[in-house]
């Protein structure tokens, strides 16, 4: 898979991390992390105080992403892609999810569609959308910059979610409970709520061979 070869050709690195959000009932000024990742699937945020972070679909690989899915097609509708572009859409895993559903029916009937926008020239995934039949879930577009002459990695990140139902709200929490707020309560009969939240990314440091010992969890006795 060329985008997964473009992916892996970063083996660590660290960068600066500003994080604004455009969030109902959730206030925050923009906040600055510094973020490591190590491949395959190591990440760790650090930042002063109380900070806020989506954990779906930011530093995922490729593999990972399609490995979630099932089903999956080319997605002929031009009208959703530009030039030098493909979509590949299939249905999600639902056991790849973290939710929690309050009954298996529940699980067994949530079946978003993830629409996954590749751009053909440097195998890059440019977006990735969840939806239910038309009604998004979340989408998540990137924006890269070439670093070293040879590294592709995201200068900005944009994540937005769309969500309607409360219930479903609640059993994504475990999922995206920093897209929707943990505390943000929805009204009954409410409309769909939007949130937008933008990262940016700067002074990247790659392939530096960074330690383990960094992603190790502190420990709280």
């Amino acid at each position: 898979m060329k985008t997964n070869e473009e992916f892996e050709k970063v083996s660590d690195f660290q960068a600066r991390m500003t994080v604004s959000l455009d969030v109902p009932g959730l206030r925050m000024p923009k906040k600055e992390y510094r973020a490591y990742y190590k491949k395959p699937n190591k990440f760790k945020a650090t930042t002063k105080g109380f900070g806020v972070l989506p954990n779906t679909g930011l530093f995922t690989s490729p593999k990972d992403n399609f490995d979630n899915l099932k089903n999956m097609t080319i997605n002929q509708n031009q009208t959703k892609t530009g030039n030098n572009q493909i979509m590949i859409s299939g249905t999600l895993i639902t056991d790849s999810l973290k939710a929690k559903f309050p009954n298996e029916y529940a699980k067994l009937s949530f079946n978003p569609i993830v629409d996954v926008v590749v751009d053909t020239t440097k195998w890059l995934i440019n977006s990735v959308t969840s939806r239910i039949d038309t009604l998004k879930l979340f989408q998540i577009n990137n924006h890269y910059q070439l670093y070293e002459n040879k590294y592709y990695l995201p200068s900005i990140s944009k994540v937005e979610y769309f969500i309607k139902d409360m219930k479903l709200a609640n059993w994504l929490k475990d999922d995206i409970p920093s897209m929707i707020g943990a505390n943000q309560q929805f009204a009954k009969g409410q409309d769909i709520v939007k949130g937008l939240i933008t990262v940016k990314y700067s002074d990247y440091l790659i392939n530096k061979n960074l330690p383990d010992y960094i992603f190790k969890k502190k420990r709280i006795d």
